[in-house]
């Protein structure tokens, strides 16, 4: 059985990942809005990706004998300034999300709940690709330094990506 601070922290983690699953489908309508349909591509599959980690909380608390409480999302940024600020903006978020995955594990310490520590180590993992996927993009754009043609090549590989959905470990 989870605690009830374990269970209130986890609750609030997955507000953070649906959260984010909006935010990026914000991003991939302003991507389409600016003709980049590669990047917009890039963020829905983002927005899958975040969904399938809310899901994977919502599981382990119903595992444990928990309740999952959903709460109001937030709105998102709508737009930026340009792609690269968009990535910017993605890359700050994934580094709030990190954040918030430590601050779990810290708590999961405190409350000798390794059940959820353990759980918890597949996001700390998962944290590290998030942060250096999109650190990649930003390096490709800065790469790019606003050029057409690069662009368009970066556009091009971006829409490559494909949704593949976690284990079910």
């Amino acid at each position: 059985m989870l605690s009830e601070k374990i269970q209130t922290a986890l609750n609030a983690q997955i507000n953070k990942e649906i959260y984010s699953s909006y935010l990026y489908l914000a991003m991939s309508m302003y991507f389409e809005s600016e003709d980049l349909s590669g990047a917009a591509s890039w963020m829905r599959t983002q927005v899958l990706e975040e969904m399938s980690h809310a899901e994977k909380f919502m599981n382990y608390v119903n595992e444990r004998g928990g309740r999952v409480f959903l709460d109001a999302i937030e709105k998102p940024a709508s737009s930026w300034e340009n792609p690269l600020d968009a990535f910017h903006g993605a890359l700050e978020h994934e580094r709030f999300i990190s954040a918030s995955i430590n601050d779990l594990v810290a708590l999961a310490r405190e409350e000798k709940d390794y059940m959820s520590d353990n759980f918890l180590q597949w996001f700390v993992a998962e944290q590290v690709e998030e942060e250096a996927s999109v650190s990649e993009v930003i390096r490709m754009f800065k790469l790019a330094g606003g050029a057409g043609g690069g662009l368009l090549m970066i556009d091009r590989e971006l829409g490559s990506r494909v949704f593949t959905p976690p284990s079910a470990e």
